[in-house]
């Protein structure tokens, strides 16, 4: 006897999360086809939305492979379904137009150009060869052409860009791979590029082929060009060639800092470098963030301006179209295979997006623009990390690549707005259990900054359709962001402490409810400390309502503030001083002072005149690296700090000896071991080695006691001080060993740019307790 025909059934289907933008629609309808199932897909202002008809074992088949089998670049973050009345449905599936309703939904980053593109790009039998903007569903930007949500291609920047009858085609082909691909276009119908020169360079105005074959001749001859990217533009110039990378470091005021450099490919990569697998796999993923990368000794001619100072270099590899033809296909004229490529702005200024404001704030540094006429919806520099031993990463600036990829809360909050920190700012809003960074933006210390601060928590709020009930800031009064928080808020914004936030920035990445509190080292260079004092060395006991100061480092000196921390000669001054110890003229960073700035300073501590205790970790590091003979006059941010580590790496492995801290954090036992060994002829690497041991012992000794004292068994390690990878590495080594669960920062960084994810969970929790 023949079994019965199972009768048919429809489900209503609702996918959440990055789910546009992906090739989700063509997906669905390719899966639904192979299972003979009928219905339609459409995108919502809350994800995908599918009606599903068909035998059950069809439908329970189609439902379970949406999860697991989703496109690259999409991310399901749930999935509902709901039994609908059997239509009948007999016409196939379909693919429905956008529903445009008020919703959430989430975009997914840029991401850098796919394998099948760059094929494409390369064959001369392909229509897109040498398509400056070839793209399709899996790769090419999203984030920064959006204008607004659901993500369609009249509200990004390719709107005005019309698509030529074969675009068109692909473009409506559930089974092409540029289905609904928003950036879609080709040589005819897309963006143009143009190269414009500076006045008086002599070089002629050329556009799309010529303009990519003029600027890779400049970069051959030594010029520098700005080159319009997708976030943004760069500034470029060959990393071989010394008297460019001096000329440029020279025009942008760059001082000492070290430029990122980008390489044609892996085999240039490895010429200049020895990447591990695992950095290998971040150099080459689909995000291409600057990757940290030990440098080999000589660095196949790298120019020594590149990266002076530092054992490590910036690397990263081409990501978008444009890069790729910038380096020539096969049969092109030669040109650099590294090429510095370093944001393109003036030192402390927003990256530039706009074309003719590029001709006017990049003038005087560029020698050309390879710019093209496809306007950039938000500002998106590049991401950086570095790659730990184990193989994890831990971001460093989080930019392109994850913005605006959401963050999932352990705890629900109110719709907010965090607004970070005045250096290395990413502001970052929330609602529900998600929470969204926008890009990075740097410093708030000018109109530029805050410029570039209200623009993109403008278009944040626009792409994910937060409208924030509570607004969030530092507690220092004197920051920039923080008055501009005020004025977004209307009234007094919820005050978070600097160094409470950093914890439970660490705290929420790790997904801790905040019922039990963390021991949290939270160390930094300055943070507004709640006794008026500046804090950075501190040892707290805290959850998202509130924390105890537990220890601190003994304070010191901060001789003139912002003009002591560009002078670590200073601050070791300051510290000896604080240790009981004299000022002899055989110490370096003694020697480092003229004979009237140090009269000035012995003044100013002895009346105590602009000279506000510090505790900062960070400031103790540029100290020691200037007692040590290291760094004496930072040009950048971290100099002093980072010239050290690299000492301390160089010795690292051999010497395992440390000095000790007092009980109760005051480096003056160490202070005076150092000037000891250093009398004693002992070499600066060896000393910096045993400082940085010192402080990882002295972290793991105080977690102890506070276990001892509490019971509690976590403790979480943020602040920019834990960007030191020895530092971070030895203090992880030593808590595992003792039993101690470690929380330290991956895909939120544990420095300022990871502030205001910190911000958002403790101000959304005090008022969800008011």
């Amino acid at each position: 006897m023949t079994a019965p025909v199972a009768q048919a059934v429809r489900r209503r289907v609702t996918v959440r999360g990055t789910v546009q933008g992906v090739g989700f629609r063509p997906f669905v309808h390719r899966l639904a086809t192979d299972l003979a199932l009928a219905g339609f897909v459409s995108n919502t202002a809350d994800g995908v939305l599918i009606e599903v008809e068909g035998p059950p074992e069809g439908v329970a088949g189609f439902c379970d492979r949406l999860a697991a089998e989703p496109p690259p670049l999409a991310t399901v973050t749930g999935v509902g379904v709901e039994d609908l009345p059997v239509t009948g449905a007999d016409g196939g599936f379909g693919i429905r137009s956008t529903d445009r309703s008020p919703g959430r939904t989430h975009l997914p980053p840029d991401t850098a150009t796919c394998a099948d593109c760059l094929r494409e790009l390369a064959d001369p039998a392909d229509r897109r060869h040498r398509h400056p903007f070839v793209t399709c569903t899996h790769c090419g930007p999203r984030f920064t052409i959006a204008t607004g949500m659901p993500y369609d291609r009249a509200v990004t920047t390719m709107a005005g860009f019309p698509m030529c009858a074969a675009c068109e085609r692909e473009y409506g082909d559930p089974l092409d791979r540029r289905f609904h691909a928003q950036p879609v276009a080709c040589l005819g119908c897309g963006p143009r590029l143009r190269l414009v020169p500076a006045s008086g360079s002599g070089v002629r105005p050329a556009r799309d082929a010529d303009a990519l074959a003029a600027a890779r001749a400049l970069l051959a001859a030594g010029r520098i060009v700005a080159v319009k990217g997708l976030g943004g533009y760069h500034l470029a110039c060959d990393a071989t060639d010394a008297r460019a990378v001096e000329t440029l470091r020279t025009r942008k005021a760059r001082g000492g800092k070290p430029f990122a450099v980008m390489c044609a490919d892996l085999d240039a990569v490895r010429r200049i470098a020895d990447p591990s697998p695992a950095e290998t796999a971040a150099l080459t993923g689909p995000r291409r963030p600057i990757v940290l990368l030990r440098r080999r000794p000589g660095a196949a001619g790298l120019a020594p301006g590149v990266c002076p100072g530092s054992p490590h270099l910036g690397v990263l590899l081409p990501y978008t179209p444009v890069h790729t033809l910038l380096f020539g296909l096969p049969g092109d004229p030669p040109g650099p295979r590294v090429l510095v490529m370093t944001s393109g702005n003036r030192s402390g200024e927003p990256i530039v997006t706009d074309d003719d404001e590029a001709l006017d704030r990049l003038a005087g540094l560029a020698d050309a623009w390879l710019a093209h006429d496809r306007p950039i919806a938000s500002p998106c520099d590049d991401s950086l990390l570095r790659v730990r031993p184990d193989g994890s990463e831990q971001v460093l600036r989080r930019s392109r690549g994850y913005v605006p990829r959401p963050l999932r809360l352990p705890v629900p909050v109110r719709p907010a707005l965090a607004v970070g920190g005045d250096l290395k700012n990413a502001l970052c809003l929330g609602a529900e259990d998600q929470a969204w960074f926008g890009p990075h933006i740097g410093d708030m210390g000018d109109l530029a900054g805050l410029a570039a601060a209200r623009r993109a928590e403008a278009h944040l709020r626009c792409l994910t359709g937060v409208t924030p009930e509570i607004v969030a800031a530092d507690r220092h009064p004197g920051y920039h962001s923080t008055k501009w928080a005020a004025r977004l808020a209307g009234c007094a914004p919820v005050l978070v402490q600097h160094h409470h936030a950093h914890l439970a920035s660490a705290m929420a990445e790790h997904g801790l409810d905040g019922t039990t509190p963390v021991i949290g080292v939270a160390f930094d260079g300055t943070g507004h400390g709640d006794d008026g004092t500046v804090w950075g060395g501190e040892i707290l006991l805290a959850d998202y309502r509130g924390f105890r100061r537990y220890a601190h480092l003994a304070p010191a000196p901060l001789p003139g503030g912002d003009a002591g921390v560009a002078n670590p000669c200073r601050l070791a001054l300051a510290r000896l001083s604080a240790a009981g110890l004299p000022w002899d003229a055989d110490l370096p960073c003694v020697a480092a002072c003229a004979p009237g700035e140090l009269a000035v300073l012995e003044r100013q501590m002895a009346g105590g005149l602009a000279c506000v205790p510090t505790s900062g970790m960070g400031r103790l590091f540029d100290a020691v690296s200037s007692l040590i003979g290291v760094c004496h006059r930072a040009g950048y941010e971290a100099q002093a700090a980072m010239e050290l580590e690299a000492a301390a790496a160089s010795a690292w492995d051999a010497e395992t000896s440390a000095y000790a801290f007092s009980d109760d954090l005051d480096p003056a036992p160490v202070l005076r071991a150092l000037v000891t060994d250093l009398r004693r002829g002992t070499p600066a690497p060896v000393l910096a080695a045993r400082f940085h041991r010192a402080v990882a012992r002295a972290v793991a000794e105080i977690c102890r006691r506070a276990r001892r004292d509490t019971g509690l068994a976590t403790v979480a390690l943020s602040g920019g001080v834990f960007a030191n990878a020895l530092l971070e590495e030895e203090c992880t080594r030593l808590l595992a060993a003792d039993g101690f669960t470690v929380l330290r920062h991956g895909e939120v960084p544990p420095n300022d740019g990871g502030l205001a994810l910190g911000q958002l969970v403790v101000a959304a929790h005090l008022r969800q307790e008011e």
